[in-house]
């Protein structure tokens, strides 16, 4: 999947928890509370896994950049 896709994933369940979570609180199911909350963790921290997999990739490419025009800390 591409990156935009997993994000809209994401949001996807971590909504889908959402509803999990009130339907549970409104028909007093404990257990379906918390797996909506689960889900939702869950969702967020695959979420938090894409931005630091996007923020990495960013990194490599600056640093390789900074090769391919020849600059580095000792040129500057």
């Amino acid at each position: 999947m591409g990156n935009a896709q997993d994000r809209a994933q994401n949001k996807f369940d971590e909504t889908g928890g959402k509803v999990k979570e009130t339907a549970g609180k409104v028909t007093g199911n404990s257990e379906m509370e918390g797996e909506g909350k689960g889900d939702q963790l869950k969702a967020q921290a695959k979420d938090a896994m894409e931005n630091t997999k996007e923020k990495a990739g960013d990194a490599v490419d600056k640093v390789k950049g900074m090769f391919k025009s020849g600059k580095n800390d000792a040129d500057r």
